[in-house]
């Protein structure tokens, strides 16, 4: 391994180059290998020597959850579909047939969920503002250009679509000052979320021309950062070169007046055990800024109660703030990560009913949906018909925010379109002539 000066270990990245070699790592033969090589040319594969050395129990894949959670599986597609891919990259095709069938699989998996590309593009008079999403009022996404990757992929990620070299299929812009325009013109949005991809990929000197401009507007109230750093890179806030210039920014955020929240994503309590991840979350919260945790529930890495109950004492512990369990969106390979929704409740109501009032900040399980965000609350029997319980966290429209709404109980939906209105002709957030689905 390189070394810097300091003797600490440099950022390696392992993409789908190194792909068939840790492959073999893990134990799997040559047609289980291709398999999984064909699915990689449809969703994308990074990752670094910190989660291949540290996280992965390499005597436990391809079961083991870090494993699960970094590289791609030969059933997460269609079994036709990788079929077709294996015997292309078996012919040794060219590379632009590939990329041909890869994109046509791609189309079918809902690159852009939750009418990303449709309703939550804002605009400036007639033109659009790219590398910007408003989809509720109070705040604005802003996905810096240098941000679209991540120190590594998760396999589940919803935002996949912007990591596989398809110009169509992803949001970025570094023009910071159209973006600033827009939020001054929009004084509703108060808070700001920097997202991609992974802010945290940038480099001080290149974040800061992103967030010292947002400094000067009185309007916002809090900077969040969407990050998965602290699991796959906690070096970043420690021993990288510009870590102290990083935590700088960060108090002067503070110091500016705006709350500024660490939106950290961890999935699996393993990638909370490493004295690394304690030293930068200490080192973030002296700093100033909060740190609040989230994660999706994902089949085969974390679908047990024990799992996040165990995470959420422990973030506690550190000092983070537990926040949102997701449902697995509707995008990519969700049949095979999805969890149906009356198991996700019960893994939320388990795990939920162990931990402290303190622990119990966390909201869930949340469905990022195309009206909003979705809150399962339970199932329960009304009138002699089982029903999920549900309201709104947060919406498009913001009248139905919090307002409890039912649903007909379905123990295979594993989505909000999945289900049918209970007690009414439609949902609260569908038009008023929406016909009742047969």
């Amino acid at each position: 391994m390189i070394l810097n000066q300091a003797g600490t270990r440099r950022f390696k990245a392992y993409t789908s180059k190194h792909l068939d070699e840790l492959l073999k790592r893990a134990g799997l033969g040559d047609d289980e290998r291709l398999k999984v090589r064909a699915v990689a040319t449809v969703l994308p594969f990074r990752t670094n020597a910190y989660v291949v050395d540290e996280l992965i129990d390499w005597s436990a894949a391809p079961d083991d959850p870090i494993y699960r959670l970094v590289f791609p599986q030969e059933d997460m597609l269609p079994a036709t579909d990788v079929a077709r891919l294996a015997d292309l990259l078996k012919a040794e095709a060219p590379n632009v047939e590939i990329q041909a069938e890869a994109n046509r699989v791609r189309a079918q998996l809902n690159p852009h969920p939750a009418g990303q590309k449709e309703l939550n593009v804002p605009r400036m008079g007639d033109e659009p503002v790219p590398g910007m999403q408003h989809k509720y009022q109070e705040t604005a996404l802003i996905f810096p250009k240098q941000g679209q990757t991540c120190h590594a992929y998760c396999t589940y990620c919803f935002r996949w679509a912007q990591f596989v070299g398809d110009a169509d299929l992803k949001f970025a812009s570094d023009d910071i000052g159209q973006m600033v325009a827009y939020i001054r013109q929009h004084p509703e949005v108060t808070s700001v979320l920097i997202t991609g991809g992974d802010a945290m990929i940038m480099g001080e000197s290149v974040i800061r021309r992103y967030i010292e401009p947002l400094l000067d507007l009185e309007q916002l109230e809090s900077i969040r950062i969407g990050t998965k750093a602290l699991a796959y890179w906690p070096q970043r806030f420690t021993t990288d070169p510009d870590a102290d210039a990083t935590l700088g920014l960060f108090e002067e955020v503070v110091n500016a007046g705006k709350n500024l929240a660490f939106m950290a994503h961890f999935s699996h309590p393993r990638e909370l055990e490493s004295p690394l991840v304690e030293s930068a979350v200490k080192r973030i919260l002296g700093s100033g800024a909060t740190i609040r945790t989230q994660a999706p529930l994902i089949r085969s890495i974390n679908d047990d109660p024990a799992v996040w109950s165990h995470m959420w004492r422990r973030q506690h512990r550190m000092g983070m703030i537990p926040y949102y369990m997701f449902i697995e969106r509707d995008t990519g390979p969700q049949d095979y990560f999805a969890v149906p929704l009356a198991r996700a409740y019960e893994v939320f109501r388990d795990a939920y009913s162990t931990v402290s009032g303190l622990c119990r900040t966390v909201r869930g399980p949340s469905m990022s949906a195309t009206p909003g965000k979705v809150c399962v609350d339970g199932v329960t029997e009304i009138a002699g018909e089982q029903v999920f319980m549900l309201h709104f966290i947060q919406a498009r429209d913001p009248s139905i925010v919090g307002r409890p709404f039912f649903a007909r109980y379905d123990p295979s939906a594993v989505w909000l379109t999945d289900l049918r209105p209970a007690f009414a002709e439609r949902f609260p957030f569908e038009p008023a002539d929406a016909l009742l689905p047969v």
